[in-house]
C-alpha cells in the first residue's frame, strides 16, 4: 500500500510540474518579444493571438497616410524609408520658429528644420539648412521620391507623394504629413541625386 501511495504522490507533484512549466511558458510568449516567433506552429499558424492590428501596405511608389503617420511604400529604396521613419518621429511636434536648427532634436520644428531632420535620417543632409540656402540644395528639379520646395521664407517636401510641411491643419501647426498638394508657385524644386 504503501508503493501505491508513494506513486500516487510522485504522480502528482510530476502533473503540478508540468502545469506550471506549462503557464510559465505562456506568459513567457506573451511577455516576450521574440517569443512569439517561437510559438508559431507549423504552417506559420501562432499558438498567440495578436492583438495589435496588422501594419497597412503602402503601394508601390506611393506613402499611405494612417492616424496622421506616414507608412513606407514597399518598392522605396531604404534611404526614404528612413526618411519617412525619421518624420514621423517628429510629425507631433509643435512649430517652433528656429526649431531643428541648433540640434537634431529639438522641441519643436519650423519648415526648414523639419525638412532638413527628415533628410538627415536617411542620411541625405549633413547639417541643417534654412529654407534660402534649400534653393541651392541636391540637384535641380523634381525628384523620383523626394522633391523640395523651397524658397527664400517656407520650404516644405513631397515624400513619396506625401505633402511633409509646417503649415496648419485640423492637427494643428508644426511637422506634419499631408495628402492634399500645396501650391509650388514661387518655390525652387530640389532633390537628392538619385531620389
Amino acid at each position: 500500500m504503501s508503493n501505491a501511495r508513494g506513486a500516487a504522490g510522485y504522480a502528482a507533484r510530476w502533473i503540478s510540474v508540468c502545469v506550471l512549466l506549462a503557464v510559465l511558458a505562456v506568459a513567457l510568449v506573451a511577455v516576450l518579444p521574440g517569443a512569439r516567433a517561437w510559438a508559431a506552429g507549423p504552417g506559420g499558424l501562432s499558438a498567440v493571438s495578436s492583438t495589435a492590428a496588422p501594419e497597412p501596405a503602402a503601394p508601390p511608389g506611393r506613402a499611405l497616410l494612417v492616424d496622421g503617420r506616414a507608412v513606407t511604400p514597399v518598392d522605396a529604396p531604404p534611404a526614404v524609408k528612413r526618411v519617412i521613419a525619421a518624420a514621423n518621429r517628429i510629425r507631433t511636434k509643435p512649430y517652433i520658429w528656429g526649431g531643428g536648427h541648433g540640434r537634431w532634436w529639438d522641441r519643436g520644428y519650423d519648415c526648414s528644420g523639419a525638412v532638413s531632420f527628415a533628410l538627415h535620417g536617411g542620411a541625405l543632409l549633413d547639417s541643417p539648412l534654412p529654407s534660402g540656402p534649400m534653393m541651392r540644395w541636391g540637384s535641380s528639379g523634381r525628384g523620383r521620391w523626394i522633391t523640395v520646395y523651397a524658397n527664400a521664407g517656407h520650404a516644405f517636401a513631397v515624400i513619396a507623394g506625401l505633402r511633409w510641411d509646417t503649415s496648419g491643419n485640423t492637427r494643428g501647426t508644426g511637422p506634419r504629413w499631408h495628402a492634399d498638394p500645396a501650391s509650388t508657385r514661387g518655390f525652387v524644386a530640389r532633390h537628392p541625386t538619385g531620389y
